[in-house]
């Protein structure tokens, strides 16, 4: 049985305990949270703490907080010849300041708190500076997750990049056709079977080749005509997109 002990009190670190919880593999130990360290929505039995300095022995402390306070934060803790994992994605492992072995341990999704995940689908990529740490962190992964990647910093941040791009900017997409519809008195709903279609899309096929659309053909006039019923801001990013996927073709 491995020991953890979980460092933050947001969503990551909820539905991190309530996996940890589930699994044979893996006992939690502890919660540590600066505020509120009894908001957790699993056995309220399980230890929790507001003051580092209460922190029980483990085998593993993972830090999951905002990406920012990661550095500063892990300056306070002293666990000599215990591991250290932070999990964010664009958070080098160097940048943990701890008396500790180093490691990430990053979950490649959107987590919401009040949202039951499945973390068995949940892509975990990890990096540790040693194999002994490193084969650690691969057992706590695999006993909650069937996706386990070996992921360098360095490929971490790109694959964060990426992240941005494929969730948070195709969300801020969706929001602007949400405003296109609702100018338009038009029901966004219908909307949504597109939305599922495209995303199944590129299970099978790769995003070049799932590209449809006015862009893709170069349709000039469709094109104009879309440009006319937007607002000065959606046709920026419209011109964008579309350029951006013209110049894909060349």
């Amino acid at each position: 049985m491995i020991d953890v002990v979980i460092l933050g009190g947001g969503n990551v670190a909820i539905q991190f305990a309530n996996a940890f919880y589930k699994t044979k593999k893996v006992q939690l130990v502890q919660l540590y949270s600066r505020s509120k360290p009894a908001v957790f929505f699993i056995d309220n039995h399980i230890p929790t703490t507001s003051n580092l300095k209460d922190l029980i022995e483990a085998d593993l402390y993972i830090i999951a907080i905002s990406d920012d306070a990661i550095s500063n934060f892990s300056k306070n803790l002293i666990l000599k010849d215990k591991l250290v994992v932070h999990t964010s994605g664009s958070v080098a492992l160097q940048d943990l300041h701890c008396v500790a072995n180093k490691g990430v341990f990053y979950p490649l999704q959107t987590i919401s708190k009040h949202k039951n995940l499945n973390f068995k689908k949940i892509p975990i990529c990890i990096e540790a500076n040693n194999e002994k740490d490193y084969k650690l962190l691969d057992t706590v992964a695999n006993s909650i997750s069937k996706k386990v990647y070996s992921i360098n910093s360095e490929q971490r941040k790109s694959l964060h990049v990426a992240a941005v791009f494929v969730n948070n900017f195709v969300n801020h997409l969706y929001k602007i056709g949400n405003d296109i519809c609702t100018t338009n008195n038009v029901d966004f709903e219908i909307l949504k079977p597109l939305i599922i279609e495209t995303a199944k899309k590129i299970v099978s096929l790769s995003p070049s080749d799932a590209q449809t659309g006015p862009a893709k053909r170069n349709d000039k006039k469709t094109i104009a005509n879309h440009l006319d019923l937007l607002t000065d801001k959606q046709q920026k990013i419209y011109i964008l997109l579309t350029d951006s996927i013209i110049g894909l073709k060349i």
